[in-house]
Order: C-alpha cells, then sequence, then structure tokens
C-alpha cells in the first residue's frame, strides 16, 4: 500500500471525524480511493483507533490505585477515572483529557502511564452531562460536537478546585489528545491556576488570548497535520511573545495523532517515545515532582 494512498486515506478520516462529514459520502469515497469496500474497510481499520489493542498499563497493575467514580461536578453528572501510585504520598495532579471518541480504554491506560510516573491523575469524562462515553465511537463524535463547552471548563475547572483544596499549595497540570488537546489549551485561558499543559495536535484558540494565560505549555505536532498546525503554530508563536514558557515540537513526517498506539496506520513508535518523555520531563519540571 503506497504512502499517498495512506496519507490520502488518512486526509479523507479526518474530514469525516473532526469535520462531521456525511458517513454515506465518506464511505463511497473511501471505495473510490480503494477501488472496493473490502479495500476501504481494511484502510479505515488501519486508521481507525481500536481502543484495547495496544494497552501498556494494565488496569490491575499492582503499582497503581486506580478507580471510576461518578457523581456531581459543576451542578452536572460527572464521571471520572483515578489512578495514582501505591503509597505515593502527596503528588502533582494532572488530567489526562480524552480524544473527541471520550473516555475509552485507551484514555484510561494513558491515565495509567501518566501516574506510573510520578503523578495523582483525574481522566474526566467530559461526555458525562449527556450520558457518558458510549462504545459507538460514531456517537461519541457526535456528542463531542455539542457539547456545551462552557460545563466541560467548568467541570475539569472543578476536579483541579477539589484537589487544590484537599492540599494547600498542589501544583495541578493537564495533558490532552486531539479534541483533548484543544481543551487543554482553552482550559489554560481559563484556569489562572494551572501550573502546567501539554497539548498534543490540538487546534488553539485566538492568539489574542495568549496574555491570560499563567500555565508553562508545552504542543506537540505533527509535521503532516496542516489542519491542526493552522492554528497551534501561531498560538505557540503568541504565547512567546506574550512571555509565556511555551514550546512548541513538530515531529517530522508524521500524521495526526501519531502518538496514539492503539491505530496502527497513524502511531509512530519513534515520534510518540520522544513526544512522551518529553512530556513527562516537563510535567515533572513544571509541576515539582519527584
Amino acid at each position: 500500500m503506497s504512502d499517498d494512498l495512506n496519507a490520502r486515506a488518512i486526509a479523507l478520516y479526518d474530514a469525516f471525524t473532526h469535520e462531521h462529514h456525511d458517513r454515506r459520502t465518506f464511505m463511497a469515497q473511501m471505495v473510490a480511493l480503494a477501488g472496493s469496500a473490502a479495500a476501504a474497510e481494511a484502510l479505515i481499520a488501519g486508521i481507525a483507533a481500536s481502543p484495547a489493542a495496544a494497552q501498556q498499563v494494565a488496569a490491575s497493575d499492582g503499582r497503581l490505585d486506580v478507580a471510576k467514580a461518578s457523581g456531581t461536578e459543576a451542578g452536572h453528572p460527572a464521571t471520572a477515572y483515578f489512578a495514582a501510585p501505591k503509597g505515593g504520598g502527596k503528588l502533582p495532579l494532572v488530567l489526562v483529557i480524552h480524544e473527541n471518541r471520550g473516555l475509552n480504554a485507551h484514555i484510561e491506560d494513558v491515565a495509567r502511564r501518566v501516574a506510573l510516573a510520578g503523578f495523582r491523575v483525574i481522566a474526566p469524562d467530559l461526555l458525562a452531562p449527556q450520558g457518558g462515553t458510549p462504545a459507538d465511537e460514531d456517537k461519541a463524535r457526535a456528542m463531542i460536537g455539542t457539547i456545551d463547552y462552557d460545563v466541560a471548563l467548568a467541570q475539569a475547572r472543578a476536579y483541579l478546585a477539589k484537589a487544590r483544596g484537599e492540599r494547600r499549595g498542589l501544583k495541578t497540570g493537564a495533558v490532552g489528545f486531539c479534541w483533548g488537546g484543544a481543551f487543554v489549551n482553552r482550559l489554560a485561558v481559563a484556569d489562572p491556576l494551572l501550573s502546567a499543559g501539554v497539548s498534543y495536535y490540538g487546534p488553539a484558540p485566538d492568539p489574542a488570548e495568549a496574555p491570560k494565560v499563567r500555565a508553562a505549555m508545552m504542543l506537540q505536532l505533527a509535521e503532516k497535520d496542516a489542519r491542526v498546525n493552522a492554528t497551534a503554530i501561531p498560538w505557540g508563536e503568541a504565547l512567546r511573545k506574550a512571555g509565556k514558557t511555551a514550546t512548541t515540537h513538530v515531529y517530522p513526517g508524521v500524521d495526526h495523532a501519531f502518538n496514539n498506539d492503539t491505530s496502527a496506520m497513524r502511531y509512530d513508535a519513534a515520534a510518540a517515545k520522544l513526544a512522551w518523555d518529553r512530556t513527562i520531563a516537563f510535567l515533572r519540571h513544571e509541576l515539582d515532582a519527584k
């Protein structure tokens, strides 16, 4: 399968999943590209994520305490996945913000990876006010498209505020992917107490919002991701111009979602490892983690 065919297939898939194109039109375009329905389905399977396919840290890992709990935050139904090292003591807190598929098995696994790096972690299901993340990814993406962003931000800030209230001087950070990467950028604008934010290939706010940010920021971008880079690169430049601590990394030759190891066609192991190592080092430095 040629690199050009893969690139064109990924572009069609991204238009469908991020711009909410019609599924029937998308399938017709994929069949025309691949040459048959069977070949189109094979292409889609290679691009789409299989959330349980690349688990790195088992939910039963004895080094961690994990739990999933529901309740109310900011006046709306709330659900979140919690992970922390056993006997970890007073650790910095990191929010892990999901992609447009919601809080699925992959994001729970990422939360456990962050916890093993020495942090308390909360991965909120920001679709909880709408009934929670469904098993159907298309439905989850449709729900994301109608999310009340103010409620989502209020819930994320409520989790952070509650943790800060439990421990004076607690430093807090956030890392998000795709839709979650965009959310981290917005959270940094909205929450002046956030200490650090890492945005993986997330569309960015208007550069005029940069002076409101107090958190140190790291932007992880894919060279081939023109849609996101059109706003994210100017965002990084605006943050630095405003005197903020902001680092932009653009990984050559990789696609949007290169960190997602559940998507065979997108995942780039070398770029993902480098980005992850930079992310953890950055969070440890900015949050004063041991």
